[in-house]
């Protein structure tokens, strides 16, 4: 019986003893694996905190690039649109420039014209007037001739005009003037008009004294003419 209850109380023991290896072991083994599971989450905390953090500055950086390239960009925008606008005023520059240098030489050409004109105009001018001049001795030298003989006066007159004057046609009244009125115009022909009395055939005297340039003749003509208009009326 004693050592029945002996054996109990050593095997008791035993269990007793086995327990408290058990929960030695138990409990070493778990703290082990803690130490090493909150090492492990320590480190990854640390881990991802700098990863973070190293992500956060690169995020930053970025930003920043992004903000300086969004900058450099609305700079560019800005000076392309000034260049364009230059480009434009130059443009309309050189266009006025092409437009100005058209006038010159229109007006260039223009003035070239008017010179060549004026020349032409002064070369008439001159030949004219040396036509005239001819005519006008013409004259003279048949104002002298018939002077005493037709009792002819010439008179300068208002417009350019020469008024001849023919006296001794009416037997009745030799001092009864008998007029008509010459100019030479711009084409130099002998231009008669204002005939007093009025002589029909004065435009036919006219034309032949273009066609012949004999003033002697034409005068003679006109006195003729005079004369026999006086000889109808008596």
């Amino acid at each position: 019986m004693m050592s029945h209850i002996k054996m109990e109380e050593e095997l008791n023991l035993f269990n007793r003893s086995l327990n408290d290896f058990w929960n030695r072991f138990r409990n070493a083994t778990f703290n082990e694996h803690y130490s090493q599971v909150v090492g492990l989450r320590d480190a990854y905390k640390d881990s991802v905190k700098a990863l973070t953090e190293k992500l956060s500055t690169k995020l930053k950086e970025e930003e920043r690039m992004i903000e300086t390239c969004l900058e450099f960009r609305n700079k560019i925008h800005i000076q392309n649109k000034l260049i364009q606008e230059k480009q434009d005023n130059l443009t309309k520059l050189t266009d006025s420039i092409q437009d100005k240098q058209c006038e010159v030489e229109k007006l260039t050409k223009t003035i070239q014209d008017l010179k060549e004109s004026l020349n032409k105009k002064k070369e008439t001018i001159a030949a004219a007037n040396k036509a005239n001049k001819e005519k006008l001795k013409m004259l003279q030298k048949s104002y002298n001739l018939y002077k005493d003989h037709l009792g002819l006066e010439i008179r300068k007159i208002n417009g350019e005009k020469l008024q001849f004057i023919f006296r001794n046609i009416d037997p009745k009244a030799p001092e009864k003037p008998f007029t008509f009125s010459l100019r030479i115009n711009e084409e130099r022909d002998y231009e008669i008009s204002d005939s007093a009395p009025h002589l029909e055939c004065l435009e036919e005297f006219q034309e032949k004294v273009r066609k012949t340039n004999n003033f002697s003749a034409f005068l003679v003509n006109v006195r003729k003419a005079f004369i026999a208009l006086v000889c109808n009326e008596l």
